[in-house]
């Protein structure tokens, strides 16, 4: 719906739960196991430390959360409608992590 202005207004965006954004981005396996390290204090959205799996995330936030042994940094950029294949998931977020694909010039 637009404002007053006409324009998009941000309450109109469309927004996820960030633990169901979590497991349909495929991230966790269960959105009881993204629910468990929100509520631990690990998942920072834009910089801002979360505590609530009811959050909402909407396209353009950065996500920040520890997978495995690594920090993942990644942006929202699609809101999903189901849980789908993993090429589905891919195309939710654009992984902010630097890769390490250029070889090492003084090797």
């Amino acid at each position: 719906m637009a404002g007053p202005s006409g324009k998009a207004t941000s309450s109109t965006a469309p927004k996820l739960r960030v633990d169901k954004w979590l497991w349909q981005a495929r991230f966790f396996k269960s959105r009881g196991l993204a629910a468990e390290l929100i509520e631990a204090g690990s998942v920072r959205v834009n910089g801002t430390r979360i505590t609530k799996p009811g959050r909402d995330v909407s396209e353009g936030d950065t996500l920040t959360f520890p997978q495995g042994n690594r920090i993942r940094v990644i942006r929202v950029i699609a809101i999903g409608i189901r849980r789908g294949a993993a090429t589905e998931a891919q195309a939710l977020y654009l992984d902010l992590e630097p890769r390490d694909d250029t070889p090492d010039p003084l090797e």
